[in-house]
Order: C-alpha cells, then structure tokens, then sequence
C-alpha cells in the first residue's frame, strides 16, 4: 500500500471517531484492513459501549487474522466497563495495528507495549496532529478536571454579534446555523449568560440536524432568569436538564421561584463580573461535562477571555458591516492597551458556509 492509501485508511477512522458522543471517554474510530481494503470500520458511540477497535472486529463478521488495523487513539491497557481492546486484538490476531495518537490518560500508556509484546507489528503517529486535536478535549479533562471551553458566536465584518438594541437574528444564513446545530450536538453542554436568555429567549436545543440536546447552563448571579424562560423548558420539547449558575447571596424568594425537578439551582461565590468561572468550570467537569460550548455575548465571551478560560474559538462571520461604535462586540470587559495585548488563535481553520465563513482556532497559550 502507498503511504497515500495509509493516509485515507486513517482519514476514515478519524471522520467515523468524530461520529460518537463519547463524554467522559475520548472519541476513537477505527478501520480493518486487508489486502489494501477496508473490510470493517467503526466508532466509539458512548460510555459504556464497546470501544472502536473491538466494534470494528465484531462489524467485519468473520475473522480478520492478518488484517491491519487504523485506530485514532492507542489501545487501551486497562479493565474498565469494557475490557482491554488490546486483548481483542491480540485475540483477533490481528498483524499490524497504525495508531494515530498515544492516550493522554494516566491510565492510558502501555497499550502500544502490550501489543508488542504480543508480536504485533505497531505504527505511532500517523496523521498525528488530527488525531490529537480529536482528543484535545478529553485531554485537559482527564489533566484538569476541567472542560474544553470552545466559544461560538455570528458577527458581522466589523465584529458585531448583535445591534446596540440586542437584536441578532439572523446575522448568519442557514448553513451557518446548521453547523451550529451540528457543533451544540457535538457538545455535552451549551452555556449562555442571563443577559442572553432576556434578550433573546434562546431555546439551546439541536434543531437543524439530528443529535441529543445538550445540558443547558445559565450564569445567572442574582437569579433573573425568567420561570418561564424556553431555556428552562416549560413547554416540555427536550429531555435536556437545565442547569442555573447563580451567586451564593442570591436572593432566596428567586430560587423558590425557579426551582422544578428538572432545573439545577447550583451556589457558587460571587465575582466582579457575575460568578466565579472557575469554580463554575470546575462544577460542570466533576458532572461529566468534557465539551463546552459557549454561546454568551459580550460580556461572558470577556470573562472567559479575561480569566484564560477558553481553549478555542469558532466565529461565523457574515458579509454584512453594521457600522455603529454602540453595536454589541464578540467580547467586552478588558482594557488592552496594544495589538500585542490581544488574544490570538493559532492551528486556525477557514470554511465557506453559504455566504459566511467559519474561523476556528486554538488559544494561545503563553508561559
């Protein structure tokens, strides 16, 4: 095979590990080879099913001794609620197994040993920087305790997300909101401050595409949300619970007045600009969230900025100029006294919606 084909091989594990919501597990896809053809493919789909390699080698339907296997993500070592892919594939006999990225977890490593010295032929590497950008997330959390916090917003060319009356729809076409969709169903949770829950009534559900709802989370320091906000669901349209960030002094009358079964009333301290996010990020790893979305407006997009919270960035942008120094920016709340002051994405990429664009990236991160 030509290092062309090892490439595709690859490119397909990758596209089908994108397929699975895995949180708090990483996303893996994986793909049998034989004879230069794809015989079996598969992906991780949640927690608790069966892991990418061990579904592709049940998805061939025969046996694949002597086959190669492409695999995003090392093998894992370990009995958790799934036994060791590493004894499937040595099981399987598997010859030859090309691994996109070793695994971040402190369980992780010794996979890649293990086969070896079973007599499998192993290759470290190969698209490696996709294949680590598709754990990124689950990366820091199994670091950090802490989500992936990617912020999303539509604006215009001159970095308006809404008019100087909070007016913002649709600033993007509808290819832009359906890959937004696309990325709130690719998220564990969406969170939104109360300014943008009283401007616009946002729903935060998965529409356009199919996908599970994600958790809705509010910060909401003095509890302003309304009871019969669409984010708290009080027609009954998802099964997404709801969950309301608000001050440890908030008045008590509020709570009473939002409390329900499926709406999560959570305490934290006070800060400057609302609540502690740390303390708020904190919260949502310990409930499983891996993958945040951010969805707010000016002010929670700077507080992320602000605090080095946010890990990456995914900006529509719209041909349209609204030319009024009153419009409501992407983010506010900072002072920067120079170019060299602002925050900057680095892996960037750029793609055509329709008539908008997509510019996506990675926050630098400086020592």
């Amino acid at each position: 095979m030509t290092s062309d084909d090892e490439r595709g091989f690859m490119q397909l594990a990758l596209e089908e590990a994108r397929r699975g919501r895995t949180s708090p597990n990483p996303r893996v896809g994986a793909v049998l080879v034989e004879g230069g053809e794809v015989i079996a493919s598969a992906y991780h789909v949640a927690a608790g099913e069966a892991h990418a390699e061990v579904a592709a080698i049940r998805n061939a339907g025969r046996p694949v001794a002597g086959a190669t296997l492409y695999v995003t993500l090392e093998p894992c070592n370990h009995q958790g609620r799934t036994g060791p892919c590493t004894e499937a594939i040595i099981e399987a006999g598997i010859a030859r197994v090309v691994i996109g990225c070793r695994d971040p977890a402190a369980h992780g490593p010794g996979g890649i040993e293990r086969l070896e010295r079973a007599g499998i032929e192993i290759e470290l590497g190969l698209l490696e920087d996709e294949a680590t950008a598709l754990v990124a997330d689950f990366a820091k959390y199994v670091e950090t305790g802490l989500p992936f916090v990617t912020l999303k917003a539509a604006m215009t060319l001159d970095g308006k997300i809404a008019s100087r009356t909070g007016e913002s729809k649709w600033i993007t076409g509808e290819p832009a909101r359906a890959e937004t969709h696309r990325m709130r169903a690719d998220s564990d949770a969406i969170l939104v401050g109360v300014g943008t829950v009283l401007a616009d009534d946002p729903r935060l559900t998965v529409r356009h595409v199919a996908g599970i709802d994600p958790v809705r989370v509010v910060l909401d320091a003095d509890l302003r949300t309304p009871p019969d906000a669409a984010i708290l669901d009080p027609k009954g349209e998802s099964d997404a619970p709801a969950w309301i960030f608000h001050a440890e002094d908030a008045d008590p009358s509020r709570r009473d007045a939002l409390a329900r079964p499926e709406v999560e009333l959570i305490a934290v301290p006070r800060h400057a600009r609302g609540v502690d996010l740390g303390v708020v990020l904190k919260s949502l790893g310990e409930r499983g969230i891996v993958r945040l979305m951010v969805e707010g407006g000016a002010d929670v997009h700077g507080s992320f900025l602000q605090a080095g919270l946010a890990d990456r960035a995914a900006i529509f942008i719209a041909p349209r100029i609204m030319g009024d120094a009153e419009a409501i920016p992407f983010a506010a709340g900072s002072v920067v006294d120079s170019v060299d002051g602002c925050s900057r994405l680095v892996h960037t990429e750029i793609r055509t919606l329709g008539t908008d664009w997509l510019v996506s990236g990675d926050f630098e991160r400086t020592a």
